[in-house]
């Protein structure tokens, strides 16, 4: 069984000073990825017992970032796209393996006033052409925060968010289009009805006690690697960051 673990950490220096080690070594991961490390290189020596670790930097601090710590030797490391437009911040790992491919990715925001919404197409573009030339070779595990409830269930507010930054109709039809493309949604396979499941709570308004939330933190997998999915969770119980880690689990 291979267990992975990805989580936006909302800054990795903040969360680990709110036990993030621990958790980790709780969780017992085979690859644990983290999305919005917002470090840059020798800011924070945190290295596990068996683990190798690979960063992806944003060229601006304190901003972006991701990471994976891998119990599993890689066959290759990629950091980005291999796109200039969008290699700068540091969204995109990708570990080969024998049998498979794993990308971890924090996808753009589209900001307040939908600013950054026509490079948020650009990106979700680039983003499915990029796994689907993957998935053409081996299967692919894609993890990460990809900044968009894809349907009124996974979003508390449905309603009065439609025009919001991660619920606009734009982001859902793209995110429509990459699972059409031949990858599965692995919580919502196996929780189709769950409603109340997020993974991402605002720091206001009380929003985690009332659980009001988005799931914007997923775990896709080829849909060739459905046979051996096991599990798939959102671990709500885990503090350290405005969002949750989320959990899948293969055979």
């Amino acid at each position: 069984m291979m267990r992975f673990i990805s989580w936006n950490v909302n800054g990795l220096r903040a969360c680990a000073g709110k036990g993030f080690a621990d958790i980790f070594d709780r969780l017992d991961a085979d690859i644990f990825s983290l999305q919005e490390t917002k470090m840059q290189a020798g800011q924070l020596d945190l290295n596990f017992l068996g683990y190798q670790s690979c960063w992806n930097y944003a060229d601006k601090k304190g901003y972006s970032g991701t990471a994976a710590y891998t119990r599993m030797m890689p066959q290759s490391v990629s950091l980005g796209m291999g796109i200039d437009e969008h290699d700068h911040e540091g969204r995109v790992i990708t570990l080969e393996f024998p049998e498979f491919y794993y990308v971890t990715v924090y996808t753009p925001n589209s900001q307040d006033g939908l600013k950054r919404l026509d490079y948020r197409m650009r990106w979700d573009d680039a983003f499915r052409d990029f796994v689907c030339e993957l998935d053409k070779k081996k299967p692919v595990i894609i993890c990460g925060d990809m900044n968009v409830a894809h349907h009124e269930i996974d979003i508390k507010n449905p309603k009065s968010n439609l025009r919001n930054a991660g619920f606009t109709q734009e982001e859902r039809d793209k995110f429509t289009l990459l699972l059409d493309s031949g990858f599965v949604d692995t919580f919502r396979h196996l929780n189709p009805d769950l409603e109340g499941a997020y993974s991402w709570w605002s720091y206001r308004f009380n929003a985690r006690q009332n659980n009001a939330g988005w799931r914007i933190d997923y775990y896709l997998i080829s849909q060739r690697l459905l046979p051996k999915l096991k599990d798939a969770r959102i671990l709500s119980d885990i503090y350290g960051s405005d969002h949750c880690p989320v959990l899948l689990e293969l055979e």
